[in-house]
């Protein structure tokens, strides 16, 4: 859908009766076309906006409908008001009815007036023999509508509670985008999102679809993608709840990751979290109450990430003081208790509350002088009123965590995290050392590395504020090793020509190059392996072409290198399209390649040509589509952590999407690229 939409008077030139000084009837010409090539359409350009008339709608079918889809979904319409022309005010009407907001008025005076409905509303004039003289006071009024939520329909605002239509219910998203989506998801295909996110750009569904993809990166934890795509959401519909929502948790996320190498900007990712924390709260009324308890939750995390921050850098003999005497730290427990009393099924909320409040309690008693300070300004802080709130809560989470384990084997299930949740609780009002060792080797037996990172967290604060030392030194010492040891990944991305047909006019990749081409890889490969960094391991990405791919493929497996084989289409076609005609010998290889289990392999699509809603996209093809999905798969962790290996003889290719094309991809995104040139091999 188009970002403007332009209502006025067609015609090349268009009459108008207008009476000279003696109250004579004259006949004047206004150029509309004029007005909008020369004033309309220069602002639309600053702003970066598209649009047009329904003039310019350039798909069959019935000119009504377009026109009623542009006035309902366009960002904004500009309508010229200078004569009384019926369609126009026909089509302004439909506007003012079905949006409250972003209708820009235009006029040269002198003519018809404007009518009593409308005639207290701002407009934009000009001169009809030089429109452009009013450019700069278009675009100023052009990007206040955008930025303004100035309700400007006189419908809507002599009916104040008259509701606007849900302009996401007038789009729909293709049902195979959305199945790419949530295949990408499941599979966890970051690359697929990425590729899909620019896909869906310019379309008239776009705004749906990046609420999709934001969605998608959200659970997969994507924090950047996934916050850029919420703010676009947020951007076009600033009272998304659900947009607030992700991003409070999104920028509390992004916080912690920069705690240690930049405070100053994870003090501005919290701040954001706060900011969207309390417009969710603005809705506490019909907020469910397990979104209240992790709304308060997250508000108590933000809190504890500012409090541990204080600290957490001090020397030994300070830290424990900073730490009782912080404002935060009370910040902390209200927000954790409200959460849990919310909704008494939020463990997460519970245990943490009772967590913050044993360390108040045990600091308070520690530095009795320092907190004696506090007590004199709040008669809850004295620690006896602590003690009697720490068993309060103790008594209410432990009957809770009672009914859940009830339920759970009623049943017949297990939860993880509820296994910690005892065992944190066992933690904090046990001082059976060896009971509490046993809690947690049962909650974490043969777990997965984030939950045992989770629980150890939480023991690692109570270590550094040396709180229950007992308690922590029995189950650090029993805690179960973590599986493996984590490297990250770098990835090697490969592109290159295939083996040449026997027929082919200009010989490029002949067979008898093979052996040569393949040391040439391994040489490459061996290249970028001796320069990576401590800590990271390589995988590989191609495609599974015989020739340039296949080779690739075998080195990395020589070389004991994990390796992901992209296909454009389903393995049947593909094998028919970039494989067979090289004879049986790479077929073999190709099979050999595919029934390798080391080896991860996915499908671009489950047909071989574009998804129908792509299909009209200029320039673009299945290997073009691939080469950027293959791209994108590579950059997920960084365009610091990849490379690009590209066999290329330096020219263009047989067509859209080859090698020539993955070497442009990556060096307008900056990727480092090494060079095999087919010309010297």
């Amino acid at each position: 859908m188009s970002d403007v939409f332009i209502v006025r008077a067609f015609g090349n030139k268009r009459p108008v009766i207008k009476k000279n000084k003696e109250g004579v009837p004259e006949i004047e010409y206004v150029d509309f076309d004029r007005v909008e090539t020369d004033l309309i359409k220069p602002a639309m350009k600053q702003l970066g906006l598209t649009g047009g008339t329904t003039g310019e709608v350039h798909e069959s079918g019935e000119i009504r409908e377009d026109m009623f889809s542009e006035l309902l979904l366009a960002k904004i319409v500009i309508a010229d008001i200078t004569i009384y022309n019926a369609n126009v005010y026909y089509e302004l009407g439909v506007r003012h009815a079905l949006r409250s907001k972003r209708t820009v008025l235009i006029q040269c005076p002198g003519y018809d007036e404007a009518p009593f409905d409308i005639k207290g509303y701002r407009y934009i004039t000009y001169n009809k023999d030089n429109p452009g003289e009013a450019l700069d006071e278009l675009v100023l009024s052009l990007r206040a509508s955008l930025d303004a939520d100035r309700v400007d329909s006189p419908v809507f605002n002599m009916l104040p509670k008259l509701v606007q239509q849900d302009l996401e219910k007038f789009h729909a998203v293709p049902d195979e985008f959305g199945e790419e989506v949530a295949i990408a998801t499941k599979a966890g295909m970051v690359g697929k999102l990425k590729l899909l996110m620019s896909e869906s750009e310019g379309f008239d569904w776009q705004n749906l679809a990046n609420k999709y993809l934001a969605e998608s990166f959200f659970i997969l934890k994507v924090l950047e993608e996934g916050r850029i795509l919420w703010e676009k959401v947020k951007e076009e519909k600033p009272k998304d709840s659900l947009a607030y929502d992700r991003l409070s948790t999104i920028y509390q996320r992004l916080a912690e990751n920069e705690f240690t190498a930049n405070p100053a900007r994870a003090e501005e990712y919290l701040t954001k979290s706060d900011l969207a924390i309390d417009f969710i709260l603005k809705g506490y009324k019909d907020l469910e109450i397990t979104k209240r308890a992790e709304v308060f939750a997250l508000k108590a995390r933000n809190a504890k990430a500012r409090w541990i921050q204080e600290w957490d850098n001090l020397p030994a003999d300070k830290k424990e003081t900073t730490a009782l005497l912080s404002n935060n730290l009370d910040e902390i427990y209200s927000n954790y208790e409200r959460g849990f009393y919310e909704d008494l099924n939020h463990f997460y909320s519970g245990i943490n509350a009772l967590g913050i409040l044993k360390i108040n309690i045990i600091l308070a008693k520690k530095y009795p002088s320092e907190w004696e300070l506090l007590e004199e300004d709040d008669e809850n802080k004295k620690t006896d009123k602590l003690e009697i709130k720490f068993q309060k809560l103790k008594d209410a989470l432990q009957f809770s965590l009672e009914a859940q384990k009830r339920r759970l084997k009623a049943a017949e299930k297990n939860d993880r995290w509820f296994d910690i949740t005892l065992a944190d609780f066992t933690f904090l009002t046990s001082l059976d050392t060896a009971k509490v060792s046993l809690m947690y080797k049962r909650a974490l037996g043969a777990a997965e590395n984030f939950y045992i990172e989770a629980a150890e967290k939480q023991i690692k604060l109570f270590e550094k504020l040396n709180c229950l030392p007992e308690n922590v030194e029995a189950v650090l010492t029993e805690f179960p090793a973590k599986k493996g040891t984590w490297n990250q990944t770098y990835y090697l991305l490969f592109t290159g020509h295939m083996i040449d047909k026997t027929d082919r006019s200009s010989p490029r990749f002949p067979a008898a190059k093979e052996n040569d081409v393949k040391n040439k890889i391994r040489e490459k490969v061996t290249e970028v392996q001796n320069k990576l960094k401590p800590g990271f391991t390589i995988t590989g990405i191609a495609g599974g072409a015989c020739g340039g791919d296949i080779l690739f493929q075998e080195v990395c497996r020589e070389m004991g290198i994990k390796t992901q084989l992209f296909l454009a289409m389903p393995q049947k076609d593909f094998l028919v399209a970039s494989v067979a005609f090289a004879g049986a010998g790479w077929i073999e290889r190709f099979e050999a390649l595919m029934a390798d289990t080391t080896i991860k392999k996915f499908e671009l699509y489950n047909k071989s040509e574009l998804p129908r809603w792509l299909q009209k996209k200029t320039g673009y093809n299945i290997w073009k589509r691939n080469n950027v999905w293959e791209f994108n798969s590579a950059m997920v962790n960084g365009g610091a952590n990849m490379s690009l290996i590209a066999l290329w003889d330096g020219k263009g290719g047989d067509g859209e999407g080859g090698t020539e094309d993955m070497v442009n991809v990556a060096k307008a995104n900056g990727a480092k690229t090494y060079i095999i040139d087919m010309n010297t091999v």
